[in-house]
């Protein structure tokens, strides 16, 4: 099937992993988890039970990715970021006894196609990043950040908006955005982007 798996991964078997997807030095995928085709997971990585992950996405080395978090296709994860899964953590009840599974619910943060979350940034489930927005290094997201938003700082706000090629838009005026590398157009209604020749719909 034309996956690669190091021989320090340790890789469940009730794990599915798509097609030309690669798993490096002690990255672990537990049980149930899905990776779709071309993923690549970098080392030290931490995938979680049942994650979902779609084509294309890459989770880079030491990044920790807990259930239940969904990544739709061509999501990026860079180095030591983390997706958290607990809303009220507690390493035991208020009786002092220890918490088993059945003592929390888990909740997920879930990346929209094409985002990426940089270097060491956290984002607190459970939280969406929108398509094609872009989390800046050392970040701590706390609310839903729109589509092709870029986020930066603690706790994240918008500073600019970003176009399918990462970089910022340039304000073309009258509420319209250019992406500076491809030349696509963007447009700004109510405080959301959308690629222009689609609806707001289409983004639903």
């Amino acid at each position: 099937m034309n996956v690669r798996i190091m021989a320090s991964a340790d890789v469940d078997d009730n794990a599915e992993i798509g097609a030309g997807s690669s798993v490096w030095h002690l990255a672990q995928v537990r049980e149930k988890a899905v990776l779709g085709r071309d993923c690549v997971i970098g080392r030290g990585a931490y995938i979680g039970t049942g994650v979902r992950a779609g084509d294309n996405c890459k989770v880079q080395n030491y990044a920790l990715v807990y259930e239940p978090a969904v990544l739709e296709d061509g999501v990026f994860v860079g180095p030591a970021a983390v997706l958290t899964n607990d809303t009220f953590p507690r390493a035991v009840n208020p009786d002092g006894s220890a918490k088993s599974a059945a003592d929390w619910d888990a909740v997920g943060v879930t990346l929209r196609e094409g985002c990426s979350v940089g270097a060491r940034a956290v984002c607190v489930a459970p939280v969406t990043v929108g398509r094609w927005a872009t989390v800046a290094a050392g970040a701590v997201v706390t609310r839903d950040v729109p589509d092709f938003a870029l986020v930066v700082g603690v706790p994240a706000r918008r500073v600019a908006w970003v176009g399918r090629a990462g970089v910022p838009l340039e304000d073309a005026g009258e509420g319209t955005w250019r992406c500076p590398r491809t030349g696509e157009l963007y447009i700004e209604e109510h405080g959301h982007l959308r690629e222009a020749g689609q609806s707001t719909e289409d983004n639903a």
